[in-house]
């Protein structure tokens, strides 16, 4: 089958489609750090499925170029036309791919609708600016934010060659319009970031409820899932597994800065006095642990106060 060239900035990451054997899913898996001209902006996951009828996939990379890394993936394994593109949450290292498939492909973009908040917000555009400057020449002045084509509330399903999507939000998490979504037959799941395996979490910066989260967390664990793919991190068959650590790891920040809170201790005591031995060697652990306790300790002061 026809493998197209990549018209936008070549990139030298490695963009390889894992199969997932059996089930008509692939994915790719994204350098763990933050986005730098050494990862050339890719740090998040992407997969899509195959059907008879067409393809779905969720999340789209950090960069057009990387976005049409992936549509050069799906080539490789199918002729099959690319019907939708799920937009997991509008954060720049998951989106900024869907350029490609808007410019290459007739995919339908799918999105929540508490996404229109970003796309409204100067935290877009001050986003794409830093990422102009940051991801150069991957992310340039051609770059832009595609919005989804169709929005939804709490559940769209897609129903395609024998295979049932359904796509669920479950922010306000680590976003506003965090998606999951399952294909009910294989027991995939695409979880985006409110799970992170193996590696600290991050836990957003403009819609934080850890109690949603969690809440989200312990529906996912009582699903019969036989592959997650997250948003960070490396795919797993222990999908169970995947989802408690994020969701333990939640839960502990939660009640040691409830005390803490309710203790009207500092969050400089609340942080020192909490045994981080479970975490501190995982990856992430000194960018993210400290601004994640910081974000769930003012969560429990508003809620307490």
């Amino acid at each position: 089958m026809s493998v197209p060239e990549n018209p936008y900035e070549p990139v030298s990451v490695d963009v390889t489609a894992h199969e997932v054997e059996g089930l008509d899913t692939w994915y790719m898996i994204g350098i763990s750090g933050i986005p730098d001209p050494d990862n050339e902006g890719h740090t998040s996951n992407a997969g899509f499925v195959v059907t008879d009828e067409g393809v779905v996939v969720y999340d789209a990379l950090g960069t057009p170029p990387l976005g049409f890394e992936m549509i050069r993936r799906i080539r490789e394994v199918t002729d099959q036309p690319i019907k939708y593109v799920i937009a997991g949450h509008y954060h720049a290292d998951h989106i900024y791919g869907l350029q490609a498939f808007a410019d290459h492909t007739d995919a339908k973009i799918i999105g929540q609708a508490r996404a229109r908040d970003y796309l409204g917000g100067a935290g877009a555009v001050a986003r794409l600016e830093q990422r102009r400057g940051v991801l150069a020449p991957w992310v340039d002045e051609d770059t832009q934010i595609i919005p989804p084509d169709e929005f939804f509330e709490d559940e769209y399903t897609i129903r395609l060659g024998g295979k049932t999507f359904r796509c669920v939000h479950a922010g306000p998490a680590h976003s506003p319009d965090d998606i999951i979504m399952v294909v009910e037959e294989t027991g995939v799941v695409f979880a985006g970031d409110i799970v992170f395996d193996g590696r600290i979490p991050f836990l957003g910066d403009d819609a934080l409820d850890s109690e949603n989260w969690v809440k989200r967390l312990e529906e996912l664990m009582e699903m019969d899932l036989k592959f997650l793919i997250p948003g960070h991190g490396e795919a797993t068959d222990q999908a169970a597994r995947a989802v408690r650590f994020t969701r333990d790891y939640l839960v502990k920040l939660r009640e040691h800065m409830a005390v803490a809170v309710e203790n009207m201790d500092s969050f400089d005591e609340a942080y020192s006095a909490m045994d981080w031995s479970d975490y501190e060697d995982l990856p992430a652990f000194e960018q993210t642990n400290r601004s994640n306790a910081n974000a769930v300790y003012l969560e429990m002061e508003e809620k307490l106060f």
